[in-house]
């Protein structure tokens, strides 16, 4: 009897432990830390790294580039990398490029909160 009951409580014990899968975009769009499908590829950005765009509403001689960290992954191979808006590099067989991040910045005091900031991916060509 007692080996039934350690069974069953380890049984269950094992189902509590187990960490629910977060799920996968599919539209190439995700949030800082959130997953999303890119063609064959799975990208998720970990961290801006530069973002010195030029505000929407303010004129600027240069426009300025945002930069991020992103894991990129395909067939189970994952690899951090560093992508730029509007260059499109080259990883696990095909292309990815970082296409947008929204919202623009915008110059002056902003309301809070913020929204989070949604980073937009384009894949293989």
């Amino acid at each position: 009897m007692r080996s039934i009951f350690t069974l069953v409580a380890a049984f269950g014990l094992s189902a509590c432990a187990t960490v629910p899968t977060a799920s996968i975009r599919g539209d190439g769009l995700a949030h800082l830390g959130q997953a999303t499908r890119v063609g064959a590829l799975i990208v998720t950005p970990r961290a801006i790294i530069e973002d010195s765009r030029c505000p929407i509403n303010a004129r600027c001689i240069w426009a300025g580039r945002a930069v991020i960290r992103a894991d990129v992954a395909r067939a189970g191979r994952r690899k951090s990398m560093r992508l730029t808006l509007g260059e499109r590099v080259a990883t696990h067989g095909t292309t990815l490029a970082l296409t947008s991040v929204e919202p623009g910045k915008m110059a002056g005091a902003q309301p809070f909160p913020r929204q989070p900031i949604l980073f937009g991916f384009e894949g293989g060509r």
